[in-house]
């Protein structure tokens, strides 16, 4: 009766559950009251939304509002700011940076440069060469009279959280916090569910520079997971309006984990180029009720004409994002999915192994990325939208993680996001429609029962 009755679970998840408890009662109603809700300790959702009232007051007219997009971006944008809150801006000046640890680079450049502020967001910051790059550079910037302040998620950074690169970054005057501190679990499950998370990646200077995208801050080797290595991400430097919106979101963190009131912070950011790339932040998170990033993909998708390019680590995806995919290629879209051949999580890569048949039979074309863990989150769309950010295509990031991801409307630079993801094509085996019908009785079995259980992953 509590599953019937409880709001915001799909007919989806709440059959996958009530299979789940019929099969194994005790287990499954114990696994239910764990996982099967999305609960949150009411004073933080509350706090949250005090904080975003706050900042969404500060928002104050710009005049690089796109107020007459192309006809194609008008319902993409509609549903992105229905779900984020943030309006397209022009004048921005968007670019992808180097596809290695180079990349890392960039932002301590950034950071060394900084005058007044430095604001970092990471899920995960690994103590190891890039980290430490990150960790000095921000100390040498505290040094000389930086305000710097930094999030991690306490699960995804427990490594940096639990070493002495913590507390050195914390002697030397940078304001460190820690996301979603895991307290002692068995009193902190009562308030609110352990695997709710801050997945994003933002990096801001001065209010005039900011980077995002689905690297964390550690090597491409990625040392709690080597044997999956490299881990190829996409990394993006951006300039222009939209890095207030990226500083408001970084400024929500912020306010709602300390109760520091930074709303003054939130100053207006003048356009670098005209009209140059219009972009649009769309943040989400379990607190919101306005949907998720899902909904925006699934109208990009719905958008498409001719060509369509995802690449994502992780589908797991929910019904109607999965069938906007193969809708769009049942009615013409030449639609192209990569994946990694090999992925981190057995469980989550034999679901996805479901969804192959319904997607190679609608007519998208399947390539599995051979050369490590693909782990950039893109998709691109007629050559003239992506949407690039820290969320993937599973129901992880679209209910239980803390996200950001960024629409942008550039021809040039959709041009240079899809020759990076040709770059992963070359890199990648295509696989067929009678791949799968080969697979064994026990693999389609296995990977069947699994995409069954997609709502609970």
């Amino acid at each position: 009766m509590r599953i019937l009755l409880r709001p915001r679970l799909d007919p989806s998840t709440r059959f996958a559950w009530i299979m789940v408890i019929e099969a194994i009662p005790v287990l499954g109603i114990l696994a239910y009251l764990l996982f099967g809700e999305v609960r949150m300790n009411q004073a933080e959702v509350l706090r949250m939304a005090d904080v975003r009232d706050r900042l969404t007051g500060l928002r104050l007219p710009s005049p690089d509002i796109v107020t007459d997009p192309p006809n194609f971006a008008r319902p993409v944008i509609a549903a992105n700011e229905s779900v984020g809150a943030m309006p397209v801006l022009s004048g921005n000046r968007v670019a992808l940076l180097e596809e290695s640890d180079a990349a890392i680079d960039r932002l301590v450049e950034a950071i060394d440069a900084a005058r007044d502020h430095v604001h970092i967001l990471f899920y995960i910051w690994l103590p190891d060469k890039s980290g430490v790059k990150i960790e000095e550079a921000v100390i040498r910037a505290s040094a000389r009279g930086v305000s710097c302040r930094v999030i991690v998620d306490a699960l995804g950074s427990r490594g940096l959280v639990r070493s002495d690169h913590w507390q050195r970054m914390k002697r030397s005057g940078v304001e460190c916090v820690k996301a979603f501190p895991l307290g002692v679990p068995l009193i902190s499950m009562l308030f609110r569910r352990l695997d709710l998370r801050n997945h994003r990646k933002i990096l801001i200077v001065d209010n005039n520079v900011a980077f995002t995208g689905s690297r964390n801050c550690a090597d491409m080797a990625f040392a709690t997971k080597p044997r999956f290595a490299p881990w190829v991400d996409v990394l993006f430097r951006v300039e222009g309006p939209v890095v207030r919106q990226l500083q408001s979101v970084f400024l929500g963190d912020w306010m709602s984990y300390t109760g520091e009131d930074l709303g003054r912070m939130l100053q207006p950011v003048g356009a670098v180029e005209s009209p140059g790339c219009a972009a649009q932040v769309v943040a989400t998170g379990p607190d919101l009720r306005a949907g998720s990033v899902a909904d925006c993909l699934t109208g990009m998708l719905y958008a498409a004409r001719e060509r369509v390019v995802i690449t994502t680590p992780y589908y797991v995806p929910d019904a109607s994002l999965d069938a906007a995919v193969r809708a769009a290629a049942r009615r013409g879209v030449d639609v192209t999915m990569i994946l990694p051949a090999r992925n981190d999580s057995l469980v989550v890569s034999a679901a996805s192994q479901g969804f192959y048949y319904g997607l190679l039979a609608a007519g998208v074309r399947l390539h599995l990325f051979r050369d490590g863990l693909l782990h950039s989150k893109i998709m691109t769309v007629d050559g003239r939208m992506a949407m690039i950010g820290s969320a993937n295509l599973d129901r992880r990031s679209f209910d239980l993680n803390y996200e950001v991801n960024m629409a942008l409307f550039d021809d040039r630079l959709v041009a240079e996001i899809d020759e990076r993801q040709d770059s992963y094509l070359a890199r990648s085996d295509q696989i067929s429609l009678q791949d799968v019908r080969n697979w064994g009785a026990w693999r389609r079995l296995r990977n069947n029962l699994l995409a069954l259980a997609s709502p609970l992953l």
